[in-house]
């Protein structure tokens, strides 16, 4: 009842706003030919080692892993940014964070100018174009607490672009204040610490149901909004803020995962951070947290929770897209803004340029395209120039990313010999190559730098940068990361920008 009574409100604000786009031709390439709509689903803060379709025997995502049990599932796909807001602005205006100088949370137009971004170009183009909650970046959970339409003239719309959107929609929640039972896990080994806000590790297992949450409401939205625009082509990105903290869930998406001391943490190395430099220490560490192990694993488990919560909310996605019977007519991607650490090496949270953080799900839905596993590097600058290719326009030559399309006939296919990331607080650089993981902190090297032998080493425990017989290796990779510091500032903005965080 609860939910219809939403729906029922949500249809009648819908009302009162502007009609969509028809097919036009604004931006003066040629007019879409509605070949395919473009659903981009993206969560916040997940790490791909929590989806089941990944590997995860514990955390089970059905619906997420429906859409790769159609789609090509990347299982080398790297963000630009290890934290939300250059993510963000990178993959929505198509430039690498160092060219638009966007290293911080802020919004990339005055950068780009009259620039074209992602959905924008789809907008131009005369798709309807609409966002939920949060695409670029907005505070969490300080924006999901304020909320508000997601129209003009409202107070938060975070680090959010009008012009990239023909409506947009915020999606409000309760957050840490959900009536439950909740606890601060970072910071309090002493338990007297209250429920808190901020970003900080805190668990609730929520009394009420889906809807309640900001998840749930942008679930609800984006399943009205397929059915409002089906007879139209459209663009809709659905940003779930979950699994970011706090890790806010109905307690029944905790209960596979009680009591929370049967979760397994990742292995803990003695000795594992001697032989790293200082910036490559997360932020966030067991230690720093003042996280006992009953914590941690209590951290993990409500992370999970709040993983099958995302993904119950990406399911009545899917299903009202099947329901329109738009299926076959729609480009359908999941993917995070960056990825998650969940204990490895005693870290935790985002920022470090390990895999666990600068390695993201990606899951690409094509009609016509058989399923498939593709373990090529790819970016999520890559997915601009894609979807543009895909629906048969013309890719602007601008754009810093790829065209990957042809991975989707020929997984075993290359477009890239590596990935490239920045920790712009650590001002920190990853080229990520097939054998090797090379990360240097500062453009110069000068803070240090990390090797790892990626076939004997996966899980980056041995830094091999100062050992005498690896100096080789080094050295071509200063001169790989210099060459690819200035490719990335090569482009059409006409500025250069330093490594400086925001």
């Amino acid at each position: 009842m609860k939910q219809r009574l939403l729906s029922t409100v949500l249809a009648g604000a819908m009302a009162t706003l502007a009609a969509p786009l028809a097919f036009a031709q604004d931006s003066g390439k040629p007019a879409a030919p509605g070949k395919f709509n473009v659903i981009f689903v993206i969560s916040d803060d997940l790490t791909s080692t929590a989806l089941s379709c990944y590997g995860n025997d514990v955390c089970e995502t059905p619906n997420i892993d429906a859409i790769a049990a159609r789609g090509t599932r990347f299982t080398r796909a790297y963000c630009q940014g290890t934290y939300c807001g250059p993510s963000r602005a990178s993959f929505m205006s198509g430039y690498y964070p160092h060219a638009t100088g966007v290293l911080g949370y802020t919004n990339p137009r005055p950068q780009i100018g009259d620039r074209e971004t992602w959905s924008q170009y789809f907008k131009n183009a005369g798709y309807y174009a609409a966002r939920v909650s949060k695409v670029f970046h907005m505070g969490i959970p300080g924006g999901v607490e304020y909320g508000g339409d997601g129209r003009d003239h409202d107070h938060y719309n975070g680090a959010d672009d009008a012009l990239s959107w023909t409506e947009r929609f915020n999606s409000p929640g309760p957050e840490w204040k959900a009536p439950g039972d909740g606890e601060t896990l970072e910071g309090n080994p002493d338990g007297k610490k209250p429920v808190v806000g901020g970003n900080t590790f805190v668990v609730v297992a929520a009394d009420d149901d889906d809807p309640f949450h900001s998840d749930g409401k942008t679930a609800l939205k984006a399943v009205e909004l397929i059915e409002t625009h089906k007879d139209e082509p459209f663009f809709l990105a659905v940003g779930f803020v979950r699994p970011h903290v706090p890790f806010v869930s109905p307690r029944k998406y905790h209960e596979p995962f009680l009591p929370y001391d049967k979760m397994v943490l990742p292995e803990k190395v003695p000795g594992d951070w001697d032989d790293i430099p200082k910036p490559g220490i997360n932020y966030k560490t067991s230690e720093n947290m003042k996280m006992d192990i009953r914590r941690q694993k209590k951290a993990v488990g409500g992370y999970y929770a709040a993983v099958r919560f995302m993904d119950a909310q990406v399911g009545k996605v899917m299903a009202a897209l099947k329901a329109a019977g738009l299926e076959n007519k729609t480009i359908v991607i999941f993917t995070s803004d960056h990825g998650y650490h969940l204990g490895e090496h005693d870290f935790w949270a985002k920022v470090s340029l390990r895999d666990e953080s600068s390695q993201v799900p990606l899951i690409v839905s094509v009609p016509g395209k058989e399923p498939a596993v593709c373990d090529s590097f790819v970016e999520m600058l890559d997915l601009f120039p894609t979807t543009v290719s895909l629906c048969g326009m013309d890719v602007p030559a601008r754009l810093q990313g790829k065209d990957i399309s042809k991975l989707l006939d020929d997984p075993k296919a290359t477009v890239r010999d590596a990935a490239f990331s920045v920790a712009p607080t650590r001002k920190g650089f990853l080229l990520r190559e097939d054998k090797w993981a090379y990360i240097q902190y500062e453009e110069d090297a000068s803070k240090g730098i990390e090797l790892f032998d990626m076939d004997k080493d996966p899980k980056q425990y041995t830094n091999l940068a100062e050992k005498p017989e690896h100096q080789a290796v080094v050295a071509a990779f200063k001169e790989k990361m210099a060459a690819k510091l200035r490719e990335v500032r090569t482009n059409d903005l006409g500025i250069s920008h330093k490594n400086e965080g925001k």
